[in-house]
């Protein structure tokens, strides 16, 4: 992080601490979200400094386009730029809010733009592959379960380790998942999901676990993403697929398949829980005109037979 003299630098740091401040006690965003705008903004405040900008209020349209030319200048690429400048935007227009400033410099210039990215996926058979562990272990069928319900559902990784077994309607085929945001979301459940689940519940008791985690470790305390990927990339290995195997590409596996299998792209938003239908539309070119019954005529592992 950039050091920076507290006291010379108070007109710049000290609303930025209140932002984030803000960010954290009032919009309750992720830990992870927050790291982010903050490196983003303190960055910027460095950058400032060299411009010989002093305070929030000298900052305007023509200062953020040098902020982000001194940025690429810097070697920050496209994507990354978007995010500071969307990190600026936002710490902006909390300013106008509380009267700091009159109005947002940041919102007239537009972001770089960006090359059309695909996430990656797995192909449905090397998934079918994957997914064909008959191990009996309390290890492998917790695996089994995670990724059926990584798989089967679109979760997040963090998402995926954050639950709990409250959060389970097995009689329903049902999740609840706690999203970026703390926006809570329901998602159905497969057929698959729900019998791998079961099994699984059936020898968590053994590995004695110390809280409500769903998957827990072998010690008993809830499983750490690092651990997941860990596990996910050995069986990647071990069933022989050609492509390392991580739990992000699981979830953009998901998205790909519903699209390709329903075409409806607000759907898949939904279970995603993406906020902006712009981020979902990464996984197709096409043209897409509810919820449970889409993802049950279209996931291929996901016919709960009702």
């Amino acid at each position: 992080m950039v050091q920076l003299n507290e006291n010379a630098n108070a007109p710049l740091t000290l609303p930025v601490d209140q932002f984030l401040n803000y960010l954290k006690s009032e919009k309750q965003l992720s830990l992870n979200t927050q790291i982010n705008y903050r490196r983003q903004l303190y960055a910027l405040i460095s950058l400032a400094k060299e411009g010989e900008i002093s305070t929030w209020q000298d900052l305007d349209s023509s200062a953020v386009r040098v902020l982000v030319s001194r940025s690429k200048q810097k070697g920050l690429q496209a994507r990354s730029l978007s995010l500071r400048l969307s990190a600026l935007r936002s710490f902006c227009d909390w300013m106008v809010k509380n009267k700091l400033l009159t109005a947002n410099p940041a919102r007239g210039v537009l972001n770089p733009k960006l090359g059309q990215h695909l996430p990656k996926n797995i192909d449905i058979d090397e998934i079918n592959q994957l997914l064909d562990i008959e191990a009996n272990d309390p290890l492998s069928v917790r695996d089994r379960a995670m990724l059926e319900v990584m798989y089967g559902s679109g979760v997040r990784l963090s998402e995926l380790v954050s639950l709990n077994c409250r959060e389970l309607n097995l009689i329903d085929g049902e999740i609840r998942v706690m999203g970026k945001g703390s926006k809570e979301r329901k998602l159905p459940l497969g057929r698959e999901s729900i019998k791998w689940i079961k099994h699984w519940l059936s020898m968590r008791d053994s590995l004695v676990p110390q809280d409500d985690a769903l998957f827990i470790s072998k010690l008993g305390k809830r499983i750490s993403p690092r651990n997941v990927e860990k596990r996910f990339s050995q069986w990647g290995v071990k069933q022989g697929l050609s492509s390392h195997v991580h739990p992000h590409k699981l979830r953009h596996s998901f998205a790909t398949h519903m699209l390709e299998s329903s075409r409806d792209l607000r759907a898949v938003q939904e279970l995603l829980g993406h906020a902006d239908l712009s981020t979902t539309q990464v996984y197709t070119h096409l043209d897409f005109s509810h919820l449970s019954e889409v993802y049950d005529s279209a996931h291929p592992r996901a016919k709960r037979g009702k």
